[in-house]
Formats: C-alpha cells, structure tokens, sequence
C-alpha cells in the first residue's frame, strides 16, 4: 500500500468515526465516548500525514508511535460501543475491522522503521 493509498485510508476511517459518533445517543456515555473517540480516530489521519512529512527516521519513528496509539485508542472507544450495546453492533463491526488492520500496519511501521534505524535508542528489543 503506497503512502497516498494509507493516507486516503485514515482520511476515510476519520471520515467514519465523525460519521459514527453523529449516530450515537445523546446521554452523558454517547457524549463522553463520542468526544473520546472522534479525538482519537480523526488524529489518526492528521498524525499519520505528520509522519509522511517526518525530516528524519527518528521523527518518522516518533510520529508513526503516535498514529499506532491513536489506532489502537479509537480501537478501545469502539470496542466500548459494542460491548455497553451503545450502537446496533452492525454499524461497529466494519469500524473495529478497520480500526484492527490500520493498527496492524502502524505497529508493523514502526517496527520497521525501528529495525531499519542506526540509532540505538530506537532498537526493538528482541528478547520474549
């Protein structure tokens, strides 16, 4: 998946997450989640477009950190809309999905760019 393509991916997943948040219920949980998880999901975009334009390996790493926690929250809130049955689960299970796989591909990112990097304080610690 090409640089553009991951892009236009996270643009989308915001693009749901805004989509998805207008659909929960107005009480104190659907404001609280829905204020969490609009935060969390559209920074995933606007971060990952921050690591596209990274000046070094170790701002990329950085960044790239941040997209996956961002992922892996968004992940969490919606996780949480699922099991208090705030929204119909048919309206979350292609958002969890999504939210799986872009998380996936950030860890994976970082991982890389970790192993790639001669910098010692980025290493991946290989021990179990």
């Amino acid at each position: 998946m090409t640089k553009d393509e991951l892009k236009n991916r996270t643009k989308k997943f915001a693009i749901s997450i805004i989509k998805l948040v207008e659909q929960l219920p107005n009480t104190k949980t659907g404001h609280v989640i829905g204020n969490q998880i609009i935060r969390s999901g559209t920074s995933v975009a606007a971060n990952y477009r921050a690591a596209c334009r990274a000046r070094s390996a170790a701002d990329f790493i950085s960044k790239i950190t941040i997209v996956e926690e961002e992922c892996d929250e968004t992940l969490f809130w919606l996780e949480l809309i699922q099991e208090t049955h705030t929204l119909e689960s048919n309206k979350i299970l292609p958002m969890l999905k999504e939210a799986d796989e872009l998380t996936a591909i950030f860890t994976s990112s970082g991982k890389t760019a970790k192993k790639n990097n001669p910098n010692p304080k980025y290493k991946i610690n290989n021990r179990a």
